[in-house]
């Protein structure tokens, strides 16, 4: 066997095995810092032009839901549900793309491409 361990284990790597586990936790401290950064930033989405609008945090937490009373009709509850529903789903995928671009600053050249982190 060729000096410098198993193929693929870092032989050929500025300071092998070693450098790559100090590279992985710095990886793990920065998301995590991230991560606590994404609690503090919302996305805002809307629905039924703006009548039932739904805040997000990065950490995908429903933080307020703000309904226009015209829109509250006691004839017909299930419309109400149906933009509440949307808005929500919309914000919700809004705050999971910008937790995505977020953690792929911090991930960037560490993983294969369309590789995603799993709850990102």
């Amino acid at each position: 066997m060729a000096k410098g361990g198993f193929p693929g284990m870092g032989g050929g790597m500025p300071g092998g095995m070693g450098g790559m586990m100090k590279q992985v936790q710095q990886m793990q401290e920065k998301m995590a810092r991230v991560q606590d950064g994404l609690a503090s930033r919302t996305v805002e989405a809307e629905s039924g032009g703006g009548m039932v609008r739904a805040v997000v945090n990065g950490k995908q937490e429903l933080m307020s839901i703000k309904i226009n009373p015209e829109v509250v009709d006691a004839s017909d509850p299930e419309m109400l549900e149906d933009l509440v529903l949307s808005a929500v789903n919309r914000a919700l995928t809004a705050a999971s793309d910008m937790a995505q671009a977020e953690m792929a600053k911090v991930t960037s050249g560490m993983l294969p491409p369309g590789m995603n982190l799993p709850g990102f």
